[in-house]
């Protein structure tokens, strides 16, 4: 009777405590947000009203977006605003640039996984590693080793579906791609073969899902207001995440150390091509601010931007070839007309071949692959947090503290910036006289605008041609079921949800 007494006792207290969280959550969400005020932008909901929509959550944000271009949602200490339009996103991005930051609020959210990667910081931090990467960025030998590392795997990448290929099998193409650009990363990044393609190295394959994992688990905190609870006691999702953090972390410090070895044993400086040795010794100069931690979240987010986006970005690009087959022949027919070797040539004669110079002949599969970030963005929504009080050019308030979120998964699909044709794949809206014509960053957005425009766009570009160039000269490609719903995963980068099945067909003519 004392056991059920206790336990009831327990019970209602903690029933209680849950009730006053919830409304003093409450109380914060709707307290002093001047809600029906026209001067700020409407507002929608909650940011906790975005579980209801979570799977489909770029979605929803598409058409909460075709009602208002520029929207809010209610969080604890701040107001979320959304918005679509370019010039909102040219104010926030570029023209008040020093007035919007990352934010304690993000920053708190993304660090576990993040650390202080140039994606998560703001002022000296964001400056050191912004010049640093933009001057390695810049170098040719980075360049050369780089498109060294992608024609290798692109080549590997053949071998393997012509494996699938020979036998009529089904493969999963996002799977491969991952593989693939994991261990392309991880080359340039690291200068060490981790053969996740081939399945060789266990220890590579953990930490890759312990990757995407984590950049999941990452963002489910955006609308989980118990995250913080849940890791402090170390429960549920929270205490998953903190494990996968930890794999990545170990593993990534082990390499650190033994390139450090490595480095050490080489004096002859011959062997710096790697994106990590050379900030190694960068940080000879500076070892006490450049530790191993702050190299392992430099790299990291190297990774994270190099992996997603160019494996991300084919996944869609090969689903949208399926399902276009007439534009799949047109890529293919520019391929062999700029390389000017056919399905019949050598692999590795074939990705040889694969030149500067006939990169820059490709006007439509840029274009091509342009039209899909359009439509199917890296990272569908990111944002600054709002330092000043200010007013946004479509002459909505913002208060400080608010965020300022661009989604431009949305924007892809508003027929205001891209015309009644928006949600149509057509390649040829970036051509002009067969030549491809860019638009504003402000409106594509897939690699960001302003002064933090993504510095790896022409290396992003550069792996992804040379993937595409390979496959399409040996292959069809046709979705192994064209009934089949293909839909994203909502994570910080536009994976598509579980496997994209398919059948590789080899080239005849």
């Amino acid at each position: 009777m004392g056991f059920l007494y206790l336990l009831l006792t327990f019970t209602v207290s903690s029933l209680f405590l849950f009730l006053t969280f919830v409304s003093f959550l409450i109380l914060r969400l709707y307290t002093g947000k001047s809600i029906k005020n026209p001067n700020y932008p409407p507002v929608k909901g909650t940011v906790f009203h975005q579980l209801l929509y979570f799977n489909r959550l770029y979605d929803h944000e598409t058409q909460l977006a075709r009602e208002n271009p520029t929207y809010r949602l209610l969080a604890a200490d701040h107001s979320a605003i959304y918005t679509c339009d370019p010039r909102n996103i040219e104010h926030v991005l570029k023209t008040k640039f020093s007035d919007y930051t990352k934010g304690e609020y993000n920053q708190t959210i993304v660090r576990d996984v993040f650390g202080h990667g140039i994606f998560a910081v703001d002022g000296d931090k964001w400056r050191q590693q912004r010049k640093l990467a933009s001057f390695e960025f810049s170098t040719r030998v980075l360049r050369d080793f780089s498109c060294s590392v992608f024609r290798r795997s692109a080549a590997r990448l053949v071998r393997a579906v012509t494996a699938f290929s020979d036998s009529n099998e089904v493969f999963d193409m996002q799977d491969l791609l991952m593989r693939c650009t994991f261990d392309s990363i991880f080359k340039v990044g690291f200068g060490i073969e981790l053969n996740c393609l081939e399945g060789s190295s266990k220890e590579g394959l953990a930490f890759m899902k312990a990757f995407d994992e984590s950049t999941a688990m990452t963002y489910w905190r955006y609308v989980d207001p118990f995250w913080k609870l849940k890791r402090f006691l170390n429960i549920g999702s929270e205490a998953t995440l903190r494990n996968y953090v930890k794999v990545i972390h170990d593993f990534v410090h082990q390499l650190i150390r033994r390139k450090r070895t490595l480095l050490a044993s080489r004096k002859d400086n011959n062997d710096k091509e790697d994106i990590l040795s050379r900030f190694l010794l960068e940080s000879e100069k500076n070892p006490e601010e450049m530790n191993d931690k702050y190299l392992s979240d430099i790299i990291l987010n190297f990774m994270i931007a190099g992996k997603d986006t160019s494996a991300n970005t084919l996944s869609w690009f090969f689903y949208m070839l399926s399902k276009n087959p007439l534009i799949q022949e047109k890529v293919a027919q520019e391929v062999r007309d700029a390389v000017g070797l056919n399905h019949e040539a050598n692999i590795d004669e074939f990705v040889d071949s694969i030149t500067d110079a006939a990169l820059e002949k490709m006007h439509y599969l840029h274009s091509t692959l342009t039209e899909t970030l359009r439509l199917y963005p890296a990272v569908p929504i990111d944002g600054r947090t709002a330092e000043v009080d200010d007013i946004l050019p479509d002459g909505f308030r913002v208060r400080k503290g608010d965020g300022v979120n661009y989604i431009s998964y949305a924007m892809g699909r508003m027929p205001f910036i891209w015309g009644k044709d928006a949600e149509e794949f057509r390649p040829e809206r970036w051509l002009s006289n067969g030549i491809f014509q860019p638009e504003s960053p402000f409106k594509f957005v897939s690699f960001h605008a302003g002064p933090r425009i993504c510095l790896g766009k022409d290396f992003a570009y550069r792996q992804m041609k040379i993937v595409a160039i390979a496959l399409l000269c040996f292959f069809r490609f046709k979705l192994a079921d064209e009934t089949k719903n293909v839909t994203y995963r909502t994570m910080f980068t536009l994976h598509i949800d579980g496997t994209l099945p398919m059948v590789a067909v080899p080239r005849k003519i």
